[in-house]
Parts: structure tokens; sequence; C-alpha cells
């Protein structure tokens, strides 16, 4: 079981590790703006204005499965993946920011601004790391 363990996380690196968490917490969210919607949505103003809340939850679905699907890739091909939570998670945060300043609609919504900005500044981080070269194999000491 262990071995099977890390040869998946080998397989998947630390980037897909990231991906897949990315991936999945997109999902889960905009699976929750489509079952059962956020209450207050002064917020979310800016982005209502063009597309209904559901739409915005079946986008975060779709990045989070963008994600997903991307982990599993290799490190020259899972770029999209990052690239989908980024797009909308700063979607996110701008309408946040917006309604915060300059439009006065949202008194809090510079912190729910910079909570989705570090999400997906994250992926900007993440998506110019390297992959660590594989642990070479040494044989074991005596002692």
């Amino acid at each position: 079981m262990r071995a099977a363990a890390r040869r998946l996380t080998r397989r998947m690196g630390r980037r897909g590790a990231v991906l897949t968490l990315k991936g999945t917490m997109a999902l889960v969210y905009g699976s929750g703006q489509v079952v059962q919607p956020t209450g207050d949505r002064q917020g979310l103003a800016l982005l209502l204005k063009l597309r209904p809340l559901e739409f915005w939850g079946w986008a975060w679905i779709t990045a989070g499965v963008i994600a997903l699907v991307c982990a599993w890739l290799p490190r020259r091909g899972d770029w999209p993946g990052f690239l989908a939570v980024w797009i909308i998670a700063s979607s996110w945060a701008m309408a946040y920011l917006v309604s915060w300043w300059p439009l006065g609609e949202s008194p809090r919504g510079w912190v729910v601004a910079v909570l989705f900005g570090a999400f997906g500044a994250v992926c900007l981080v993440a998506i110019g790391w390297d992959e660590p070269p594989p642990a070479r194999s040494e044989p074991p000491r005596e002692t």
C-alpha cells in the first residue's frame, strides 16, 4: 500500500498536489454556489450583472475539474489547471474589491477580495515551481 502511495505521489509531484487541492476546493465551492447559493450577494453585484450566480458556480466547478485533470499531466502540460483556478479566483477577488471601493456597496469587500486574491495567487507561485529531482537511492551504509 505504501509503495503504491509513493508511486502515486512521485507521478503527481508537488505541482500536481497543489492542483489537486486547489481543484478540489474550487469544485466544492462551486458546488456550494449551485446547490445552496450564498446569502450575501453585495460583493458580487458586478459579476451578477453579467451572469446569474448559478453560472458562476458552474465556472468554479469547471475550473476545479480542469485543475484536477491537469494535476495528472506532465509539468509542461499542467498550466491550464493553474490558469483556470487563478482566473475564477481573480474574478471573484476583483468583484469584491470593486464592491468595496469605489462602489462602496460592501464595507468588508476588501477582506473577501484579499482571501480570494491569495487563493488565486498561490497558483501564480506554483506555476513557476520546478519539481525537485528524484531522490537517488543510495546503498545502505555499513556500521
